[in-house]
């Protein structure tokens, strides 16, 4: 059943990849700077989180933050204002550090000594689709013990690496595990 939804919406079905729904869950969950990187309080938010340390600068600058030291000065003194191209490298540098940072914490909370997190599948939206191709999908839920694949996949930004492990994670749900590459939502708590 995996990988057999490659035309997936063919029939007017809704949903998004199960996986992209727990990334963006674990986005949630690591939380951040709420202020948009476009207004200048969310940009020097961000670029003071990734310059207090020589580790969080040097992994901004591997993440994509290829600046100047001169230039990162004067953006931090506030005496010129980042293009729209380096607020783009900015927000991405912060995400990708923050996901690294609070990845180790996170998955502590998920796995919780080994009695996991319970974990709510929302299934695909079928409203669009004709009565007669409409399958019997249905909401679940699941405890999942082991996340330690899924949250590291996350944090290196591996989509691939995420979307295999998510899959080898709803293989608990049985025969029917199959149904639920799609979904509309994946929520948990931690």
């Amino acid at each position: 059943m995996p990988e057999k939804n490659i035309d997936f919406g063919r029939f007017g079905a809704r949903g998004i990849k199960g996986s992209d729904a727990v990334a963006r869950k674990l986005d949630e969950l690591a939380g951040g700077i709420a202020t948009p990187v476009t207004a200048k309080r969310g940009w020097m938010a961000r670029l003071h989180y990734l310059t207090k340390s020589t580790q969080t600068l040097k992994a901004a600058q591997d993440a994509g933050l290829t600046v100047t030291h001169r230039t990162l000065k004067a953006w931090l003194e506030g005496k010129r204002r980042p293009s729209k191209t380096s607020l783009e490298r900015i927000d991405q540098a912060y995400r990708t550090v923050r996901r690294h940072n609070v990845a180790r914490h996170l998955l502590r909370r998920l796995n919780r000594d080994g009695r996991g997190t319970r974990v709510e599948i929302h299934p695909l939206n079928q409203s669009q689709v004709p009565q007669q191709l409409q399958r019997v999908v249905e909401y679940r839920t699941m405890n999942v013990r082991r996340w330690d694949r899924i949250v590291g996949s996350w944090a290196a930004g591996d989509h691939q690496g995420l979307d295999a492990a998510w899959q080898d994670t709803i293989v608990d749900l049985g025969s029917q595990w199959g149904q639920y590459e799609y979904v509309t939502n994946v929520g948990f708590a931690a």
